[in-house]
Formats: structure tokens, sequence, C-alpha cells
């Protein structure tokens, strides 16, 4: 039996991303966000206009998508309830925030340089995302009470780190779903994926009948970098 009902959140379960940018005096800010979806070499994030990294990412137009694994849930962990706004916004205060410039160092987590963005990799994550800002959409425009507080990016990926314990055998483009555990943050609480339940159909389908055109745009820049270097 159903019955309807008025949750205050609707997080039902996504997976953890930590987002790395860069700050206005070349500091950095890392900072975990679980309203993010992906859709080809896409990635779709929701984010309120007050923090540091929307700020960062409509400055710079980079930034890091780093995924961590259900190892790094501690590390994840630290990062709670810290902003690098200052001063602190008033929703963050009244939840609890504080400001901390330093999100790496109090996380654990080490900055490694990345390739075809000026943000950092967080090394102890086993995927790493590089990409770049392409469209910047308002939400809520409809309600006067929320219009300017969330922004979604859409960010489309120009390199992809994979550490090589998640790799499938044989396949170094592929990753091994047995081998993968993402951190999941389900109504403010932190979940593992479980054993696979059952063989999916849609299995089926060869993943390179997926392939998105954006792969082709981030190899030649990968090629011009190269270039560039030597």
């Amino acid at each position: 039996m159903h019955q309807i009902s008025e949750p205050n959140i609707l997080y039902f379960g996504t997976p953890v991303v930590l987002i790395s940018t860069v700050n206005e005096d070349g500091s950095y800010n890392l900072a975990p966000i679980s309203s993010a979806f992906w859709l080809g070499w896409r990635c779709i994030i929701g984010i309120a206009t007050t923090s540091k990294t929307a700020q960062n990412l409509q400055r710079t137009g980079q930034c890091v998508l780093n995924l961590p694994s259900v190892n790094e849930v501690q590390a994840v962990n630290r990062l709670a309830l810290k902003t690098g706004m200052n001063p602190v916004p008033q929703a963050k205060q009244s939840r609890g925030y504080y400001y901390e410039p330093d999100k790496f160092g109090i996380s654990g987590f080490t900055p490694v340089p990345s390739q075809k963005v000026n943000a950092p990799r967080a090394m102890e994550c086993p995927v790493q995302l590089e990409a770049h800002v392409a469209e910047i959409h308002p939400i809520s425009q409809d309600n006067e009470l929320q219009r300017g507080r969330i922004i979604t990016l859409e960010l489309k990926i120009v390199q992809v780190y994979l550490e090589e314990s998640i790799i499938m055998n044989g396949d170094p483009n592929r990753v091994d779903p047995d081998k993968w555990r993402p951190l999941i943050m389900s109504f403010q609480q932190f979940y593992g994926l479980g054993p696979q339940l059952q063989n999916s159909d849609l299995a089926s389908i060869p993943e390179h009948h997926y392939k998105s055109p954006d792969m082709d745009i981030a190899r030649n820049m990968r090629k011009i970098v190269e270039v560039v270097n030597n």
C-alpha cells in the first residue's frame, strides 16, 4: 500500500563526486556532491550558486570530477560541513557549516596535476575525470523564493583516468562493475554497492555502441597537448 508523503529531500541514492577546482588565489577547493549523472562523456551536476565550487566553475570553466570508492569513505566524511566560502553563506551557517581553506589537507586526499585542466586530481580516487564547463542553466526560475539559488552545469569530459584495479581484464577501456565499488549517498548516509543481483539484458549491447563524439574531440586535444609539450 502506497501513501502520499512529503520528504524534505529526495536523495534516493547517487554516487558521491568530489569536485576539485581552483580558487582565485591559486589554491585548491575540493567539494563533495551527490547531484550528478552522466550521458556519454557529459556530466550534469546540480549545485547551489553560493558555493565556492559553483563560483570557481563559472570563473575558470574547469574542474576534475573525482569518484571515490567505499574505501575512501572516511576521507570524504572529513569534508562534511565544510565550505570554501568566507564568510560562510547564511544557509550553510544554519546547517552547521564552517569555513575551511584547505580541503585537500583536512580530508587527506592528495592533489596531483591534471593534463587538460588547471584543477588537480585527487590521487586516492579510483576514477578521475577532467572536465570543461559546456553550459550553465538556472534551476527553479518559476519559483521566486528559489530563483537564482541553484544551477545545473553541463560538464564535458576531456580526459579519463582509471585505477588499474577496476579495469576489466583484457580491455583497458572498460570498467569492471564487479571490481568498481563506488561510494553512494542515500538520504545523507553513506552506502556501497552490493553484489550483482542478476544479468541485465542491456548488457548484451556492446559498449562501443554508446561511444560519444566527445571522445574523439578529447583524443585530438590530447594529441595537440603532446605536440606542444614536445
